[in-house]
């Protein structure tokens, strides 16, 4: 019988530039345990998100009916001068699916919109601490379909469409790519699924007892348990955790990242080579020493080396990929 071996993370092992910059992004981010942690607000994100700067972008809001009838808002974020024929990008926000807002990920929508003609379009989904899955599914496809429907409005062309997110936006990227797939309602050019959150059993060998900054097993558990309601430990559906797809076949164009010390390191192996055995194109990196969110301590080498990976990658599959609407 092979060895079981778990993740528990010391110091060594994390990326020298990245030591530091732990206990920074561990405070930031609350370092929530338990799901009555899950469920508490978040000022200091919030307040973190506030503060960061919006030069060089326009952003406004939308709202928009669910299928309940309900509104939910929409962050709409371009570049000053957004061009004819821009490329439509659902960017998801993270937060273990309990926690966040579009605003938190404003750094990173400048970042793409800097880096090539698009337009974003990112939803105020319904976090896990006020409904569990689908709903935060059907928020964010619920959006997709809004962005394909509006994208004359929005200067977008209907083939250019993108799904993008980190974490748990990782996970709703990857979950609403099977739905489309499968549903066949709308097309997706590619997907940007980083350091997704897609396996809810928690079995590999990079979750099982990792202590690591930021994200941790104790913390992951928790937010799964509080995402999937009554269907945690038992049978769990695809769309909820993407990780659990038999078919990999037809799904978009594929780039991810992922660091070698954090939880998601081998589920996201493991779905990148899913991909690939399906013949789906992939841009893959594994960045070793780095944590859970790490690209996020924006003036270490090793978060300067992964954002530039994204940025090329996202500019050649902007240049590259198309998917004509059904």
């Amino acid at each position: 019988m092979k060895e079981r071996i778990t993740m528990h993370v010391t110091e060594t092992m994390i990326d020298p530039g990245l030591r530091r910059a732990a206990a920074v992004l561990g405070r930031a981010a609350g370092r929530a345990r338990t799901v009555d942690d899950l469920r508490k607000p978040t000022p200091i994100m919030d307040r973190i998100a506030r503060a960061v700067p919006i030069g060089g972008i326009r952003r406004r809001e939308r709202w928009i009916t669910r299928r309940d009838g309900s509104p939910l808002r929409v962050l709409i974020v371009t570049g000053p001068d957004p061009a004819p024929e821009a490329a439509g990008i659902l960017w998801i926000h993270g937060g273990g699916y309990a926690m966040g807002a579009p605003e938190w990920e404003i750094a990173a929508m400048r970042r793409l919109v800097r880096t090539g003609n698009c337009v974003i379009v990112s939803p105020d989904y319904r976090l896990s601490r006020l409904a569990p899955y689908p709903a935060a599914l059907e928020d964010c496809y619920d959006v997709l379909l809004w962005l394909r429907d509006h994208a004359d409005e929005l200067g977008v062309r209907p083939d250019r469409l993108a799904v993008g997110g980190a974490s748990a936006g990782g996970g709703l990227t990857a979950a609403v790519s099977l739905y489309a797939r499968d549903h066949g309602e709308v097309a997706i050019a590619f997907q940007m699924p980083i350091y997704p959150m897609i396996d809810d059993r928690g079995r590999t060998d990079s979750a099982v007892d990792n202590n690591a900054p930021v994200w941790d097993a104790v913390t992951n558990e928790s937010a799964w348990r509080l995402y999937l309601g009554d269907l945690y430990g038992g049978n769990v559906p695809a769309y909820a955790a993407p990780a659990r797809a038999a078919d990999f076949t037809g799904l978009p164009p594929t780039i991810s990242f992922v660091g070698g010390i954090e939880p998601f390191r081998d589920e996201t192996i493991a779905y990148v080579d899913a991909l690939r055995a399906a013949g789906v194109p992939v841009e893959f990196q594994l960045f070793p020493g780095a944590f859970h969110g790490f690209d996020a301590a924006v003036w270490t080498p090793i978060a300067k080396r992964a954002t530039a990976f994204l940025l090329d990658r996202f500019d050649h599959a902007l240049r590259t990929h198309r998917a004509p609407q059904p």
